[in-house]
């Protein structure tokens, strides 16, 4: 029999601990809740989840030493699943209110406020999937429950044909595009919450827990 894969969601007072745990648990994998950053080091994947400020959840980060934690799993290719303001922090930085805050930067870009004339952007809404992508196997015209008021309304990356050109995923709110979605090798990331999107986002929670 298969053993199944440990997955950590980690704990640093942000996110929906509890309903995040239960999904990966029907996904398949092992879960374990701490902020430990040995255990986040350690196990099959981590989910980064993330709920609030972006100011507010970089420094909860920080002080469990995620950013540590997160670069060290990527420098080794090990999977790392950023959910909601989870995804947010991993760009360079984010701005509310006019304050600016340095993100884990493991992708360039700006986290901001959107551009529509109704904000949140709160409920259920499709996402323009790229190709042969493995996130979204079987899931291409699904939708997903997003929540959020702030975005990423423009990529940064340039690949330069260096190395293999993530697959981002986009959708639109009031007019304003953002991405909804990265798929960067070991490193995934949804501005929506899987774990609100139903069968869809439990079959998105799948195909994760099957790459670990």
């Amino acid at each position: 029999m298969k053993t199944k894969p440990r997955v950590v969601v980690l704990d640093y007072g942000s996110g929906n601990l509890r309903s995040a745990v239960r999904a990966v648990e029907r996904a398949g994998a092992e879960v374990e809740l701490t902020g430990d950053r040995h255990a986040a080091e350690a196990a099959d994947g981590l989910l980064v989840p993330g709920v609030g400020a972006y100011a507010a959840c970089m420094e909860g980060l920080r002080a469990v030493d995620g950013p540590r934690a997160i670069g060290r799993r990527l420098s080794g290719g090990r999977p790392v699943l950023g959910i909601c303001v989870g995804m947010q922090v991993l760009f360079a930085r984010g701005i509310e209110h006019g304050v600016e805050t340095e993100g884990c930067d493991e992708w360039p870009g700006l986290v901001e406020r959107l551009q529509a004339p109704v904000v949140p952007h709160m409920g259920w809404n499709t996402v323009e999937v790229p190709e042969s992508s493995r996130m979204f196997a079987g899931l291409e015209d699904e939708r997903f429950y997003f929540v959020h008021s702030y975005g990423v309304r423009s990529w940064e990356l340039e690949t330069n044909g260096r190395t293999t050109a993530p697959k981002v995923t986009w959708a639109t709110h009031g007019g304003d595009s953002f991405v909804a979605a990265v798929e960067n090798g070991p490193l995934w990331a949804t501005q929506f919450h899987p774990e609100k999107s139903g069968d869809a986002g439990a079959a998105l929670l799948r195909n994760w827990v099957e790459t670990l």
